[in-house]
Parts: structure tokens; sequence; C-alpha cells
């Protein structure tokens, strides 16, 4: 393998092009996990605005671009996967039948080990350091969205009746509803960061938004449109004033979900199912095949899902003194939280205890 590393501003146009075929062609050869729009050059170029020490090696063979690594490297060789903590999909994108090792790529890419939690199904090589598999929902919407809502009924006959009923009352209530797919109002945006923070404040969780390379990095994306990528923010009105918002990502197949979050003034008329169900419409009328609501175990996803994909965390480590001590910090983190999560006994209790704790914070 001939290996190249490039800062995201060193990348050139035939790369990028190069890159993005390979996207759009993935679901034709077996591999539509890397259609996902966190494992487009566009996310990469952004993460690289927001954060130092993002690279791309670009993996040739007989002098043609085989495969897009990116990832994320410190001064001391840990490398990890691009946004890691809030990309839902990470990889390498490749054209088919193009098999790597991967140590031999991390040796070119000077890492001791390349950490991950959400790597996307098929890439078989870093498969091997994985320590865990996790279900992402998904909602198929490829053959249309009357379709879609015909398996919701079939499967959660209650849950759609009763969602689709609180829209119709919302409306009554409101003096109508209206649904913007594509809002460009940065106004918007605000607003649903300053929802989603409260969100975050009032369970116990760590606010994203406080991260200030965050709110950039969303604001780049927001801005970025082209024909195959868009930062896409969808929001639902109720008599002309937003309660209901969600900023994703698009490709040409794949709309992932990422931040979304209502006015909790409305939230007996469920605006947040009602969003969801409004994007699906919109995104099969713009020949999306499927909406990723992202790894995480939520009612609502198990409400909207059609399916899973699988997604994994590990680590792929050289033999190598740093690749021993980031192992040794993280693992015992990383196997904590996922007993905790996956166990309701245990799970409960401690969502109960944030929750009291983010309550006692908002009334600080």
């Amino acid at each position: 393998m001939d290996i190249s590393v490039y800062r995201p501003g060193e990348l050139s146009a035939a790369d990028r092009a190069a890159w993005t075929a390979m996207q759009s062609k993935a679901h034709l050869h077996g591999a539509p996990g890397l259609a996902n729009p966190f494992l487009s050059p566009e996310f990469t170029l952004a993460m690289g605005r927001v954060r130092r020490g993002v690279r791309i090696a670009v993996v040739r063979e007989d002098g043609e671009p085989a495969a897009y690594f990116p990832f994320h490297r410190s001064t001391a060789g840990v490398g990890r996967a691009v946004g890691l903590g809030v990309s839902d999909a990470q990889g390498l994108v490749h054209r088919p039948g193009f098999v790597w090792d991967a140590r031999e790529l991390m040796r070119a890419c000077g890492l001791a080990v390349w950490e991950f939690d959400h790597l996307v199904e098929g890439q078989e090589p870093f498969e091997a350091g994985a320590s865990g598999t996790f279900p992402s929902p998904v909602m198929d919407v490829d053959q249309g969205y009357e379709t879609y809502l015909g398996q919701l009924r079939a499967q959660s006959p209650k849950f759609t009746r009763t969602t689709l009923a609180k829209e119709r009352k919302l409306g009554r209530d409101a003096g109508g509803v209206r649904y913007v797919h594509d809002e460009r109002d940065p106004a918007a945006l605000a607003t649903l960061m300053a929802w989603k923070s409260a969100q975050y404040r009032r369970t116990g969780r760590s606010d994203r938004f406080a991260h200030e390379w965050i709110t950039r990095l969303v604001h780049q994306l927001f801005h970025t449109r082209s024909e195959p990528f868009a930062g896409i923010l969808s929001v639902l009105y109720a008599d002309d004033k937003p309660i209901a918002a969600h900023f994703g990502l698009r490709t040409e197949r794949v709309l992932a979900c990422w931040f979304p979050a209502y006015d909790p003034a409305f939230s007996k008329y469920s605006p947040g199912l009602i969003l969801h169900l409004r994007m699906a419409e919109a995104a099969a009328a713009d020949g999306i095949a499927y909406l990723d609501l992202g790894r995480g175990q939520k009612e609502y996803k198990d409400s909207l899902k059609t399916r899973e994909l699988t997604v994994s965390e590990g680590w792929v480590t050289r033999r190598h003194p740093v690749a021993v001590g980031h192992r040794a910090r993280r693992a015992p983190v990383r196997a904590l939280r996922n007993v905790v999560l996956s166990r309701p006994e245990l799970f409960e209790p401690a969502d109960r205890l944030l929750k009291r704790m983010g309550h006692f914070r908002s009334n600080r």
C-alpha cells in the first residue's frame, strides 16, 4: 500500500471527489454504512477547522485512490476516530474489494493506538480490536413514507395512532402546525441549541454545547452545502412559533439524526415524535434511503425504528507503551458505562440520580 497522510486543508479536489464517489456507490457494493454523513470528507474538513490534530490517510494502489482514513492524532501518537464522542459513524472509506492491514495503516499514520466508538459494519481489520457491539436503530423510507407508516402501524399500532392524534390536537389547540425540512434561519438553530443545552442540564448530562469546538462545528456544518452533503435543520412550528427542531447531516442516501430537542412547554403533544415523522416524510420525498437514529437505547428510537444496524467500539493497537497506557486508562471507564447502560436495574437508578442533580443544578 502507498499511504500518504495529509492535513485536511491539503486534500486535493480530486481526492475529495474520489472519496465522495466511493460513498455514493457504497450501497451497490454491499457496504451501505460507508454512505453515512459522518464518514464524508465534509465532516472531516469541518472537524479540521475546529480541532487540531485532524489528519487524513490516503491509500493508493497503482497510483489510484483506494481508501480514505480520517483520524485525530495527539503528539504522543494516540489516535481517535474523527469527532469521537459526537460522531455516529467511523471507519475507513474504501473502494470495493479493498483489503488492508490495520497495523500497517497505523504505522504509516504514526499511531500507537486508534480508538473508536461507532465503527460501521464491514471493517474487518478494525473489528478485530472491538470490545463490544451495539445496535443503531434506523427508519427505512426507501419505499416511500406511506410504506414506512404502514410498517409502523403494524409493529406499533397504539404508538402510531396516539402520535398522529396528538399532531391533530396540536394543530387544533395551537392554530395550525407547519413543518420546514431545511430551515436556513440561524435564529432557529440558536433556539435548538438553547433547548438542547437546557435538556442536558435538566437531565444531569454534560452540556455538549458548553464546549466551544462543538458549537463551532455545528455552525460550520449548518453552512456546509453541496450536492452530496448538507447540514439539515428541521423545525416544527405551531402558530409560527418553533416548538421542536433537529439538526443532522445528510448524504445522497442517509440522513444522520444528531441533535433533536423541543420546547418542554409543548411536551404533552410529543412534538419530538411528530417532528421525526415529518422528517421521515420529507426525507423519503428527497430520495433518502433511511434515517440513522444513532447508537443508544431510547424509547422513542424503539418506537420509530424499522430495523437496526450494528456499530462497534474498541481499539486497534500496536505493540507500544503508549497504546498499553491509553487502553489501561480508558477500558475500565468504558466497561463500567456499558454495564450500567445495558442493565435496567443499574441504569434506572443512575438516570434518576442524574436527573435529580440536573434539577438541582438548573434551580441554583
